[in-house]
C-alpha cells in the first residue's frame, strides 16, 4: 500500500521550526529564508487541514496537532539521518564518538586538537557514556571503552593501552603520606567502589580503615584529591598530566588493573571512523611509550 506522506520538504521545515520553536532558527539550520519556512509550514497545514502553530508571529507555539506530529517526526528524521550516515563514505561531516566522561576530559580532549588540525572537515561530536555498546541500537560511530573480553561481536576492536591504577594525592599532603595513608581520608567513586580493595590485593599493601568520602562521579573525586581532601585510586591516563605538572603525586607504583582501553568501531567501516581510529591508535601508542619509562621508575 502506498504511503500517504506530504512533501518531505514541508515536513522537514515544520520539524525544524517545531524543534527550535522559531522559524528564523529553522531557516538558519536549513539554510533557507524565513519566508521559505513559513510557506512550507502553511502548505503542510493546508494539506493536513489542521493548524500546526498558533499565537502571534513573534511568539508561535505548537497546537495539539503540531505537538503530536512533531513527536513522530523528530525520531523519524533522526533515524533517516542515522541511516544515511551509516552508508555515506565521506571524510567530511560529523563523527559521533561515545566515551567515558572522565577519560574524555582527562585524556581525549587535551589531544583532540591534533586530529582536528589534520582533518578540519570532520566534526567530532563527543557523547559521555560508559554503557555497554550495541551498534544495532546506538547511533554513534566509534565508542571508547575500558574493560575486558568479550567485546561486542559486531564491532572492530582497536586496542589502545592496558589500564594501570595507583593512589594519588595532592602534593601538599605528600609529607604526611605514610605507607598505609594513616590519617588521610580515602576517596571513593560510586563508579568504581572496589578500586581500593582491588589495588591493595594487587599491590600487597594493606590500607587501614581511614575515614572515607564518596563521590558520585570519578571526575569529582579527582578534583577532591587535587584539592587536598584525601587520596584516591586513579587510572594512569587520568592523572599522568597532573603528576608531570606536580599537581598530584603518586607515592606508590601503578599496577595493571586487568582492564584495557579499546576503541570499538562499527564493522561497516567509513573513512571518517577509520581515520579517527588510526589517529587514536597512534596517540595511544605514543602515550604508552612516553609513560613506560615513568611507570618503571615507580
Amino acid at each position: 500500500m502506498a504511503r500517504k506522506i506530504p512533501s518531505l520538504t514541508a515536513l522537514r521545515a515544520f520539524e525544524a521550526a517545531g524543534r527550535h520553536g522559531r522559524m528564523t532558527l529553522a531557516a538558519d539550520e536549513l539554510n533557507v529564508t524565513h519566508s521559505a519556512i513559513s510557506r512550507q509550514v502553511q502548505h503542510l497545514e493546508d494539506v493536513l487541514g489542521v493548524p500546526l502553530f498558533e499565537g502571534p508571529k513573534n511568539a508561535l507555539r505548537l497546537t495539539d496537532a503540531g505537538t503530536r506530529l512533531l513527536s513522530g517526526l523528530v525520531p523519524a528524521f533522526d533515524q533517516i539521518d542515522l541511516a544515511v550516515r551509516l552508508v555515506a563514505d565521506t571524510e567530511d561531516g560529523p563523527l559521533d564518538v561515545s566515551c567515558p566522561g572522565t577519560f574524555t576530559m582527562r585524556w581525549l580532549i587535551p589531544r583532540l586538537y591534533r586530529f582536528q588540525a589534520a582533518h578540519p572537515d570532520i566534526d567530532v561530536r563527543l557523547t559521555s557514556s560508559s554503557k555497554a555498546v550495541d551498534f544495532s541500537r546506538d547511533g554513534f560511530d566509534v565508542a571508547i571503552r575500558v574493560g575486558s573480553d568479550p567485546w561486542p561481536e559486531a564491532a572492530d576492536v582497536i586496542p589502545l593501552f592496558s589500564e594501570q591504577i595507583g593512589p594519588v594525592l595532592a602534593s601538599s599532603l605528600a609529607p604526611m603520606a605514610s605507607a598505609g595513608f594513616a590519617g588521610i581520608a580515602l576517596l571513593h567513586s560510586k563508579t568504581r567502589l572496589h578500586a581500593w580493595p582491588d589495588w591493595c590485593a594487587r599491590s600487597g599493601i594493606a590500607i587501614g580503615h581511614a575515614p572515607g568520602r564518596e563521590y558520585e562521579h570519578f571526575y569529582f573525586m579527582l578534583e577532591a584529591a587535587m584539592g587536598g581532601l584525601g587520596v584516591c585510586i586513579a587510572p594512569w591516563p587520568f592523572v599522568a598530566d597532573d603528576i608531570r605538572a606536580g599537581r598530584l603525586v603518586a607515592p606508590h607504583r601503578f599496577i595493571g588493573s586487568g582492564q584495557d582501553y579499546v576503541a570499538l568501531r562499527r564493522a561497516r567501516r567509513h573513512r571518517k571512523s577509520s581515520l579517527f581510529c588510526a589517529w587514536l591508535a597512534m596517540e595511544a601508542q605514543a602515550f604508552a611509550a612516553a609513560s613506560e619509562a615513568v611507570l618503571l621508575q615507580r
